[in-house]
């Protein structure tokens, strides 16, 4: 009786066994069919663009593509295919200014608060057509981030592929929240870290809790009446960098100074956020050292409308008219640029919203294209994202219309595919 049971069950392990082979190597194809392709660097008309499970099996025109018979076809008339879009400055575990200020979300809000809403940011980001994001520091969360990045890529929610600066550095007493009651222990935004040792601990802490990216402020409203000034010194932010990039990371900076950009550029940093103090003979030293920026137009406007300016109405406030100019002198300069709009700030899902500043702060379209797609993925290290290629990861939007004729047609999102998985269509 024994003998018949062992039989049985070999047999069962044997049979799962061979289910379980058939659908490892069952491949699934799907062939998408819009009117035009955005490759991550031009737009083609007459293209095809063929998955296999999550990768990108072929493109290009459509009398060289074999179609297997048993693949799924997804007509898209009228729309424009391109990769999947590359956030480049995210806070998810932080939503608009408007709502809740900065200080209330860090010190009165729960952990599972700030948990569920990145929840449902995540989502949003995803489908507005953006499935990647650099995000750039939890504002108080901890490393809530990286339990984030986890749940998303385990399948528990949905979300875009993140890369995490978990805690972000600031120098000791710089950063917010601040109270006058000195005795009182109170949440940072940040993790404070001081001199050559303590920086170095901080990189490398943050690095073994997961961090992907290293995010330092540079500078911050600490001068004298509450005015932007220096943090770190030359010395500290160098060996930061040395310490980061030892390890493989990018190192991103908050800098609103021309000594803290000044600064951060002798040290090599991968990229500065927002630049206010850039100069022409900065952005010139940031092009020579092949640093970009990620100017964040959006958020210096959402901020201001937070204030009262009515855009198109109010005469722009010098905050917006100094943005243009900064930008204006980047682009001059060749630097190259990140698309990235601190959002958070502003609503999680209207990320393009950076998108349109930029096209109308004078940047060509496909140049912006290119900045949330190919540039972003390759600042980032991002070797099988951001173009539509042969080998690359299935990560790619749908948008009805042309979006290099008409820049809004970016939110008329049609189709969002991450991993060859479809969420939106």
């Amino acid at each position: 009786m024994k003998l018949i049971k062992l039989i049985i069950i070999a047999v069962l392990f044997t049979c799962a066994g061979q289910v379980i082979a058939q659908q490892k190597t069952d491949t699934t194809y799907i062939l998408l069919k819009p009117d035009r392709v955005f490759d991550g660097q031009q737009m083609h008309t007459g293209w095809w663009v063929l998955i296999k499970a999550n990768r990108i099996e072929a493109v290009g025109d459509a009398a060289t593509i074999t179609v297997p018979a048993n693949a799924k076809i997804i007509e898209l008339k009228g729309a424009t295919l391109m990769p999947g879009m590359i956030e480049g400055h995210s806070h998810l575990f932080l939503h608009p200014y408007n709502e809740t200020s900065w200080d209330d979300q860090v010190l009165t809000e729960s952990r599972a608060e700030r948990t569920a809403r990145a929840v449902t940011h995540a989502k949003a980001t995803l489908l507005a057509g953006f499935t990647t994001v650099r995000d750039l520091g939890t504002e108080g969360a901890g490393y809530d981030d990286v339990g984030l990045k986890t749940a998303i890529e385990k399948g528990v929610i949905p979300g875009p592929r993140m890369l995490c600066a978990t805690r972000a550095i600031v120098a000791t007493g710089s950063y917010g929240p601040k109270v006058l009651v000195s005795e009182a222990d109170v949440i940072k935004g940040g993790e404070e870290a001081d001199g050559i040792d303590g920086i170095t601990h901080a990189v490398r802490s943050q690095i073994g809790h997961g961090a992907d990216v290293v995010k330092i402020y540079v500078d911050y409203r600490w001068g004298l009446d509450n005015t932007a000034a220096p943090t770190f010194t030359e010395d500290e932010l160098k060996v930061a960098v040395q310490v980061a990039k030892s390890s493989g990371r990018i190192v991103a900076v908050h800098s609103g100074t021309e000594e803290g950009m000044r600064r951060a550029i002798v040290a090599d940093v991968t990229t500065i956020e927002h630049g206010d103090g850039g100069t022409p003979e900065l952005f010139k030293l940031m092009k020579e050292k092949g640093i970009a920026l990620c100017p964040t137009l959006a958020a210096t406007e959402a901020i201001s409308t937070y204030h009262g300016w009515k855009k198109g109405i109010d005469a722009d406030p010098p905050a917006v008219k100094h943005k243009h100019y900064i930008f204006t002198e980047a682009m001059k300069a060749g630097v190259t640029i990140c698309m990235g709009g601190d959002v958070g700030v502003f609503p999680h899902g209207d990320n393009a919203r950076e998108m349109l500043l930029m096209v109308d702060y004078g940047m060509k379209p496909i140049d912006v294209f290119r900045s949330a797609t190919s540039t972003n993925a390759a600042v980032f290290g991002l070797k099988e994202l951001g173009n539509i290629k042969p080998g690359y990861l299935a990560d790619l939007v749908a948008v009805d219309g042309n979006p290099v004729e008409d820049i809004k047609a970016v939110k008329q999102v049609k189709l969002v595919m991450k991993d060859g998985i479809i969420y939106s269509e």
